[in-house]
């Protein structure tokens, strides 16, 4: 296997804007560390001192207001386990190879996430009849490489329905018990469970209702998909849920796997919000399945373990290996890449060839 370059212990997908990939072999629990989690950046990490911070809640509102760090920290929180993916992930695997940061399994990781709940913010502002979506704006900014694209800087903002935003988005403040680390967002950024991370805003500057839908950069130009509807016109949508994945944390691809052995195969899978029930590994290139055991740990939006013995062969040569999930809703993995899904939402089965020697 080629050496990736590293930063305390990421893989370094960029450098500017910073970009670092766990290695997803090292996936040892359910809680990701700080210090392991992905860094996603799409322009420079903004420098923001605490005491000059403000969050702004405006728009389609009765009563706008603004928040400083401390009367945040003192309004009543909520801790939730969150799973983030970057909507790109794994798209070393695409073939033939497309433009984009080239994530292989590692752009995804669990945390423990506490702050305040966007819904009582956005009460407390009182929302207008008629609104239908929520802003979420942060902090950093920079101009666009590639057209189509606006002219000078523009900062990164999502919106989110407005029902989704009273429901179970949290804006967290703290990390695994600790204060939200600059790369990941500090002072506050929003935690959207069970979507994809780009809506979990960082660096958050400004909430804004508004009565339209939004159609920021990366709302309808980035970060977006086709769907198909009734009668087969593909309409473009802003991605958002997640969607049901296992990977192969351990072997990985290239690794050499000693003959005759018992080998201890194991990874994570993850559906948004629905549970996982059911993961199958493959030791054929997907000619044959055997179930997986899974991890203790089931929680709503956070990503299951779970692990096998793989019995190795007794002769020589390669082997791929293949997980796929199933949820309590009943979707399972895909074998076939739907094109329609562009650079984003890769959740067909990855296949892991190793060489047994």
């Amino acid at each position: 296997m080629t050496a990736e370059p590293s930063l305390n212990g990421l893989i370094v997908r960029e450098q500017e804007p910073l970009n670092l990939e766990m290695p997803f072999s090292t996936l040892g629990g359910f809680t990701t560390p700080n210090e392991s989690f992905y860094v996603r950046c799409h322009f420079p990490i903004p420098e923001i001192a605490v005491s000059d911070w403000r969050l702004k809640i405006e728009g389609k509102v009765e009563a706008p207001f603004e928040l400083n760090y401390e009367e945040l920290l003192r309004m009543e929180s909520r801790t939730v386990a969150a799973t983030l993916e970057c909507a790109g992930n794994n798209r070393d695997f695409l073939e033939p190879k497309v433009k984009g940061v080239q994530w292989g399994l590692g752009a995804v990781g669990n945390a423990s996430w506490t702050g305040v709940p966007l819904s009582v913010v956005l009460e407390r502002a009182g929302v207008k009849s008629g609104a239908i979506e929520v802003i979420l704006e942060g902090a950093d900014e920079g101009e666009i490489a590639n057209p189509p694209r606006p002219a000078g800087k523009i900062r990164f903002a999502r919106s989110l329905p407005l029902a989704k935003a009273m429901g179970d988005v949290l804006l967290a403040h703290t990390m695994n018990g600790e204060p939200l680390p600059p790369s990941h967002g500090f002072p506050l950024r929003a935690i959207v469970p069970g979507w994809y991370a780009v809506a979990s805003v960082k660096w958050m500057r400004s909430i804004i209702v508004t009565n339209r839908p939004f159609a920021g950069y990366y709302q309808s130009i980035d970060y977006t998909y086709w769907e198909r509807t009734a009668d087969d016109l593909p309409t473009l949508k802003p991605l958002a849920e997640q969607q049901i994945k296992a990977e192969i944390a351990q072997p990985e691809k290239g690794e050499t796997i000693s003959v005759g052995a018992t080998y201890r195969v194991h990874g994570a899978a993850w559906s948004g919000d629905a549970e996982i029930t059911k993961v199958e590994v493959s030791t054929d290139a997907g000619a044959s399945w055997s179930l997986a055991n899974l991890g203790a740990d089931s929680v709503k939006n956070s990503w299951r373990l779970w692990e096998y013995d793989w019995r190795t062969p007794t002769t020589l040569g390669p082997q791929t290996l293949m997980a796929r999930a199933t949820d309590s809703v009943g979707r399972t993995q895909p074998f076939e890449r739907d094109a329609d899904r562009g650079t984003y939402m890769i959740n067909h089965i990855l296949p892991i060839l190793v060489e047994v020697r």
